[in-house]
């Protein structure tokens, strides 16, 4: 009975020692992180307490912002739909093979991410606008099939899914990665094309991050600013969306309004994050 008394002592002993030995590393730790929680916690007290209730509701009652609501809604959707329909064959392309050229493609895929957003919204209109001979891409969609893209809705859309997109293929290529290919492999040698084992093996098990994506892709789209600028414009009621919409009420001084629309993208984001948090943490289960 003592010995073990006198073990249970010097264990305990030992533990306190490694706690207290532990404790700086935590403090260090906690320290450097709170600073930066902190920071979130307070840009976002700073917004509620400049603005009011009275002020909020005055601006989502503009017609305008709630243009740009309904436009944001859509466009983000139809961005985030067209992401993922992109991002998963080529999240389990990049995934399951190797083949000539994959780090290439590899590398393309991150530009967008990478690349600076006007950058990239200049680049989408140089490529409507570029010339080649007597064809201009944006002159025969406007002509010939009477849908211009330019300084329209649709380029709105595209703005975006050309930047969320490499974030939803990102995340289906960690899905696929994290999903076993054996059963992928039995299916085929039981006759199964690689068709059959993609639709019928893979993709069931993949809904999860499916859905991650998808709504990755929608929060990209929901913040985007600087392509659309460029690419599609800020004209009220046209090509307005939520970002450029507090861009043009600070414009013009209305910084209540831009405050309150600041809010609702938060409020707008929080929920899409607690989607994410709810259906998306099962990607390894």
């Amino acid at each position: 009975m003592t010995d073990t008394a006198t073990y249970r002592t010097t264990g305990t002993k030992s533990k306190l020692k490694r706690r207290c030995a532990d404790l700086p590393f935590f403090l260090v730790m906690s320290g450097i992180s709170s600073c930066f929680i902190l920071l979130i916690v307070l840009l976002l007290a700073a917004d509620l307490m400049f603005t009011s209730f009275e002020d909020f509701r005055a601006a989502v009652m503009k017609p305008e912002i709630q243009s740009a609501f309904r436009l944001t809604i859509l466009s983000c959707t139809i961005a985030a739909l067209l992401s993922i329909w992109v991002a998963t064959p080529l999240g389990y392309l990049l995934s399951r093979y190797r083949f000539p050229g994959r780090l290439l493609i590899d590398t393309i895929v991150d530009i967008p991410i990478v690349l600076p957003p006007l950058v990239l919204g200049l680049s989408l209109l140089i490529l409507f606008h570029l010339p080649f001979g007597n064809w201009e891409l944006e002159a025969w969609l406007r002509d010939d099939i009477g849908f211009p893209v330019t300084y329209r809705w649709p380029a709105v859309i595209l703005a975006q899914f050309s930047v969320s997109c490499a974030f939803a293929v990102r995340t289906m290529r960690v899905t696929f990665d994290q999903i076993n290919p054996r059963a992928e492999d039995v299916a085929r040698t039981l006759g199964c094309s690689r068709g059959q084992a993609f639709l019928q093996i893979a993709l069931p098990q993949s809904w999860r991050g499916m859905i991650a994506a998808t709504t990755i892709a929608w929060a990209r789209a929901l913040g985007e600013f600087g392509p659309i600028l460029v690419f599609a414009g800020a004209t009220r009621m046209r090509t307005e969306v939520l970002s450029t919409t507090v861009f043009l009420e600070l414009s013009i001084g209305q910084l209540n309004a831009a405050v309150a629309v600041s809010l609702l993208m938060v409020a707008m984001a929080v929920v899409v994050l607690v989607v994410l948090r709810v259906l998306g943490t099962g990607l390894t289960s």
